[in-house]
């Protein structure tokens, strides 16, 4: 005997599914959360900084 299936139900998880799918495809293609975007920014200035502080000078300077 086969088990009795709600249609509506089902329609509606087909459906939830298939937007599920969609917004991880747009997830993917919009690039890094924000938060990432944000920790990538802050490793960057403080690399700079990091830089900066060993820098001596150019040697194109007129002193």
């Amino acid at each position: 005997m086969q088990k009795i299936t709600n249609l509506s139900r089902a329609r509606k998880q087909k459906a939830r599914d298939e937007k599920r799918a969609q917004s991880e495809i747009a997830t993917k293609s919009a690039g890094t959360s924000k938060a990432a975007k944000l920790l990538e920014a802050t490793k960057n200035e403080r690399a700079r900084q990091m830089l900066d502080q060993h820098f001596l000078g150019s040697e194109f300077e007129d002193d």
